[in-house]
């Protein structure tokens, strides 16, 4: 039985993440009622259909009427205008947590959205997800032994924070705090830098003129580094735009090492080459070790 019981979560944006975090509550016994809110009344149809939610709005505010859960995984760049369409309706006891992959940009949204920081907003941001995107690649499964890390804000109070603990705890999830700007600048180094490498490659390739034959000899090593490019293009432009301030730096660094890279093949300089694989083999090997499933961090 969870600890955690929520009467009436509100899920406003019922895609992977949503969709995934309700299932996970409906499989623990978490939560008695779903509400889905988005803006296309097809999509949350089959959302209904496939039991993830019980009832679907197409209004923010009518969707967290009574609501006392409630959280928004929309893009972050649309936080700001679903922070402000909730802002009046929801009930006083409402905690409201998101899923987004940037936290300084949600938490400035929700000042502007909302007048000011509440004290049951829990900014959150679940590192879990798959190349897939839609409420039908939703599965209950999807944050179980992943970690989810909230970055409470000084106006967050103690309830409000362990409630969402409680919750994620209870989709199987691993939770740790972070500082919001400190969760920003690790993220862009181990998750949005390598989005963008891996969509640059793809583009660099299918740009080329032989772009035909390259992909009919990818190897599975070409498969495995470009896989994260079949994320959605919408979500991940706005992310790595969201947190510009973080991920230029780590970009630039990454140029200027490749550039050296680059320097050395020239060079014939097999030392330095191998140095590089050298190191680079043995950071994976320690730090992330032999990883099969078919999840990516977001």
């Amino acid at each position: 039985m969870s600890e955690v019981s929520i009467r009436r979560l509100a899920v406003i944006g019922v895609g992977l993440i949503g969709g995934s975090f309700a299932r996970a509550l409906r499989a623990a016994g978490a939560v008695d009622t779903v509400v889905g809110c988005g803006r296309d009344a097809a999509h949350l149809e089959q959302a209904r259909r496939l039991g993830v939610i019980d009832i679907a709005e197409t209004d923010p505010a009518a969707a967290v009427h009574g609501a006392d859960f409630v959280l928004v995984a929309v893009p972050v760049g649309a936080m700001a205008g679903v922070f402000a369409a909730i802002r009046d309706a929801l009930a006083p006891e409402a905690v409201v947590t998101d899923a987004g992959s940037t936290k300084l940009s949600v938490i400035a949204a929700a000042e502007t959205g909302f007048g000011t920081l509440p004290e049951n907003f829990v900014p959150g941001h679940p590192i879990a997800g798959t190349e897939h995107s839609g409420v039908d690649a939703s599965f209950a499964e999807l944050f179980r032994e992943r970690r989810v890390i909230l970055t409470p804000t000084a106006a967050t109070g103690p309830a409000a924070l362990a409630r969402v603990r409680a919750a994620w705890q209870a989709t199987g999830a691993r939770v740790t705090e972070m500082d919001g700007a400190h969760h920003d600048e690790v993220l862009a180094a181990t998750s949005h830098l390598p989005h963008v490498l891996a969509y640059a490659l793809v583009d660099t390739l299918a740009r080329m003129a032989e772009r035909t034959e390259i992909f009919e000899y990818a190897a599975g090593g070409f498969a495995d580094f470009t896989r994260i490019a079949s994320s959605s293009p919408a979500m991940w432009s706005d992310i790595v735009t969201a947190n510009e301030s973080a991920l230029l730096p780590v970009l630039e660094r990454y140029i200027a090492d490749l550039e050296r890279l680059r320097a050395a093949i020239a060079q014939d300089d097999r030392e330095t080459v191998r140095a590089c694989f050298e190191r680079a083999k043995t950071a994976r090997d320690a730090f992330v070790g032999d990883r099969s499933d078919s999840r990516n961090d977001t």
